[in-house]
């Protein structure tokens, strides 16, 4: 949360290059260093440390992809690379429970840092900076131009590019809330709240629930990895269906299919019904794991390139903070002693209030074009 509430600001005033690979560093080494901790508070501070690149890099990956997709495929490309993330999640879920007798926890915080900072030399000589970004912040036209020609080789004689008629040089954390946008970021807000306070109430504390109904907890982090996969799959079907028809209703679909989904793997969990728990998992994931994805592209493309990356990252940081609320919520749930089917039922009401707000949304954008078009 406090990542991207540093990171995003920040990337609107430097560049998303610089600030995604600066990120990738943070949290890699402390990473590293987290795997070497000789007490808990050791551990805990590395740990913080990591969670800052983590949520730095995140938004500034969906804001640079935003702004390299055409808008007719914004949405299916960004939730694309953003199943680096569930890919990711669901095979960390896998690969730790397999490693973690061998190597132990400080092998596993070793491994995850190593990783990313292989990849820091790639994205370093590889990754192009926002074009976008360069135009709009009147940066050398020979940078601009060396990544024209990487783009359309073709092209002889270079375009003259310059920023759309709403976008401004300086950007502020104001800009999220002028006419227009106001109403819109407070519900993308409530959406990302209520999504990721459901993901991460299941990331924390399925493994415990499933154990508690006695499953073994290796079967319970393969079972918790099926979320996750269904999670890519949602995101890569519902990005496609959102650059065919209206993003908003797809994904408020999604929000009440996982709700319904939710519902089904509480049941499944209470009667020990594996087909039932796995489907219902899967569904989940796809519903709503796949709908968060879908959020951040849309949440992308809301706002313009002057304050893109920090609508994002302020999105992303208050749904941590539902994230936050999530893991404690689950803990709470499991001290009062209810059953799987009546904790997983209860969950499904955020998921309706995501579904909600994204009409909202809808709404407050067809009054938005209609206002435009009287006042044309």
């Amino acid at each position: 949360m406090a990542g991207a509430l540093i990171f995003g600001p920040l990337s609107d005033r430097l560049g998303r290059k610089p600030i995604l690979i600066g990120s990738v560093i943070v949290f890699g080494l402390a990473s590293v260093f987290a795997s070497f901790s000789s007490d808990l508070h050791a551990l805990i501070i590395w740990r913080f440390i990591t969670g800052l690149g983590l949520g730095g890099a995140l938004p500034n990956a969906i804001t640079l992809t935003s702004e390299y997709a055409p808008s007719s495929r914004r949405s299916n490309l960004v939730t694309m690379m953003f199943c680096g993330f569930t890919i990711g999640s669901a095979l960390g879920g896998i690969l730790s429970a397999q490693l973690l007798p061998h190597i132990g926890w400080h092998g596993i915080l070793l491994i995850g840092g190593v990783l990313p900072l292989i990849t820091v030399p790639i994205l370093y000589f590889l990754l192009p900076e926002s074009l976008r970004f360069l135009v709009l912040k009147k940066k050398s036209r020979e940078k601009i131009e060396k990544i024209v020609q990487r783009i359309a080789p073709q092209i002889t004689v270079q375009p003259n590019l310059i920023p759309t008629v709403n976008e401004v040089e300086k950007s502020s954390f104001k800009d999220l809330f002028v006419k227009g946008y106001a109403l819109g970021t407070i519900l993308i807000w409530f959406t990302f709240f209520m999504s990721l306070l459901i993901i991460y109430m299941i990331s924390s504390w399925m493994p415990t629930l499933l154990t508690n109904e006695g499953f073994n907890l290796s079967n319970a982090s393969w079972l918790t990895s099926i979320f996750q996969i269904g999670g890519t799959i949602g995101a890569i079907t519902l990005g496609i269906l959102m650059d065919k028809s209206d993003a908003t209703r797809t994904l408020s679909i999604a929000y009440v299919l996982g709700a319904i989904f939710l519902v089904c793997l509480g049941f499944g969990i209470e009667h020990a019904n594996t087909l039932i728990l796995m489907l219902g998992m899967f569904g989940v994931g796809v519903g709503i794991s796949g709908s968060q994805v879908g959020v951040n592209a849309f949440a992308s493309g809301f706002y313009p390139t002057h304050c893109r990356a920090t609508g994002v990252s302020w999105a992303n940081a208050v749904g941590r903070s539902g994230s936050v609320v999530g893991s404690l919520v689950g803990g709470w749930l499991m001290s009062l002693n209810l059953s799987s089917f009546e904790i997983m039922s209860l969950l499904a009401i955020p998921a309706f209030c995501a579904a909600v707000s994204l009409i909202l949304i809808k709404n407050l954008r067809r009054e938005n074009t209609q206002v435009a078009i009287n006042l044309n």
